[in-house]
């Protein structure tokens, strides 16, 4: 398996990957426009050419950032390929200088086994609300917010 920083080719498979659980429920889903405007902030899991798995690394405001877009082939769940793509965005994070890492989920047990704990969103700084607004959820979110300290 390879991780690397995705690419302009990568953006359709991120989006097909993804969307197939945003219906589903299980996550948000991702427009086209919106992948592109954030390509940089994606790692992709790979392996003999095929997207297994991607996730992206989004800053938010001063040290806080949060994962997001985190999906991983059906075929390969628990196998730890998501586990290696949050901790490839969490040494990024570092990296940059991130204090703070968050994940906004409907799976708070998968962060939890990487040292993520439950937090009232309230919490969380407004700055982090600024894209709900486009969501088909808001004001009404109901996914739950993990928080890690770095």
């Amino acid at each position: 398996m390879i991780y690397r920083k995705a690419t302009f080719a990568d953006v359709e498979a991120i989006q097909k990957i993804v969307n197939a659980y945003a219906e589903q429920g299980l996550m948000l889903a991702r427009a086209r426009n919106i992948l592109y405007e954030s390509l940089r902030d994606f790692i992709i899991a790979e392996e003999d050419g095929e997207i297994l798995g991607v996730g992206a690394l989004h800053m938010v405001w001063d040290e806080l950032a949060e994962i997001r877009a985190l999906a991983v082939a059906p075929n390969v769940t628990k196998s730890g390929v998501g586990r290696n793509i949050v901790l490839g965005l969490i040494e990024e994070a570092k990296q940059l200088g991130v204090k703070t890492v968050f994940a906004l989920t409907y799976q708070p047990g998968f962060f939890a086994k990487l040292g993520f704990s439950e937090q009232p969103k309230e919490r969380l700084s407004h700055k982090v609300w600024k894209e709900c607004i486009n969501c088909a959820k808001f004001p009404n979110c109901d996914e739950i917010a993990m928080v890690k300290e770095l």
